[in-house]
């Protein structure tokens, strides 16, 4: 039978681990922060072994949150990758010992390039650490190893502080949820940040007609498009109301004959409407709240309709 005595201390050992670190935030950290603010490069992760894995983590979380960040692993550097640290780039090196001598083989290099180093290592008064610009302590009182030897805490630990410099490097720059939309355009994350723009349909699948449109031609439009309405525009291309299917039903129970009526007679003013760049998630929720199918798609004052995004189009992109 498993021993869930052993897998809870794991989970205590490891949580441990980071914990400590919080009282380790200080001038040191902001030191970092400050030379990854002032990086007009690259930042560069390195490390061996299971350090090296933490590594491609800390730099993918720094790419997707507008960080250009690369993995370099040390022993390849020395057969001919060394040229992928440049002067104004920032090397971020993790090493538990901070002995590692793949690691330590790029220092003259670093050094002689110009390139900025941020150490991460457990051994604070280590060959790595006193050699780095900036030294962040992530040493541990234990593995969560039972032997104590398999990098269990340390590496968690290092990939917290990584998540750390991360995210307060996010906030410094000032980095946007439409800038993380931009860098997730594909899997779940692309669709949670899709505008309605990329959905709407818009110029010649636009259903439009004018105030004076009559309602044979108003019909002909809407079943022409495909979408149940029909935006209304003023003289000048201004948004002034919409026709839907729905409105044609309750107008035909109360007039019986409307095919003499204009499209100014019918219309619905002041339609719901979205700007281009809205999230395809918040126009979900409007059409929800308002029970409705489909919403104008605007910009301007006054404002003229772009497209027509629909519910249909939002299930496509499985957000309902």
């Amino acid at each position: 039978m498993a021993d869930l005595a052993l897998a809870r201390k794991v989970l205590e050992t490891e949580a441990a681990a980071i914990l400590a670190l919080v009282p380790r935030i200080d001038e040191r950290f902001s030191r970092a922060i400050d030379l990854l603010l002032a990086c007009r490069g690259r930042v560069i992760l390195t490390g061996m072994g299971k350090s090296g894995i933490i590594c491609r983590k800390i730099a993918a979380t720094l790419t997707s949150t507008g960080t250009a960040s690369q993995f370099l692993h040390p022993a390849e550097a020395v057969h001919g990758d060394l040229g992928v640290i440049q002067g104004d780039d920032v090397v971020i090196a993790l090493s538990s010992s901070g002995e590692t001598a793949e690691v330590l083989r790029l220092l003259e290099t670093i050094k002689r390039v110009g390139a900025k180093l941020i150490a991460i290592t457990g051994a604070p008064s280590s060959t790595l650490a006193e050699a780095a610009d900036v030294s962040l302590d992530c040493s541990i009182a234990e593995e969560a190893c039972p032997l104590n030897l398999a990098p269990t805490a340390s590496t968690t630990a290092s990939l917290a502080i990584g998540d750390a410099l991360a995210m307060t490097l996010l906030v410094a720059k000032g980095f946007r949820q439409e800038d993380f939309a931009n860098l997730h355009p594909g899997g779940k994350l692309g669709k949670q940040f899709m505008r309605v723009e990329s959905l709407m349909h818009g110029g010649k699948d636009l259903p439009q007609v004018s105030l004076d449109t009559v309602m044979r031609d108003v019909i002909y439009e809407m079943s022409r498009k495909g979408l149940g309405m029909t935006c209304v525009a003023g003289a000048q291309g201004e948004l002034l109301g919409i026709i839907t299917d729905g409105d044609l039903r309750r107008l035909m129970e109360r007039a019986g004959d409307i095919l003499t009526l204009r499209a100014a007679d019918v219309m619905t003013r002041h339609p719901a409407t979205v700007a281009p760049r809205t999230l395809a998630a918040a126009a979900l929720n409007i059409l929800e709240q308002r029970k409705i199918t489909a919403l104008v798609v605007a910009e301007g004052e006054p404002a003229r309709a772009v497209g027509v995004v629909h519910l249909h189009d939002l299930w496509r992109t499985e957000l309902v």
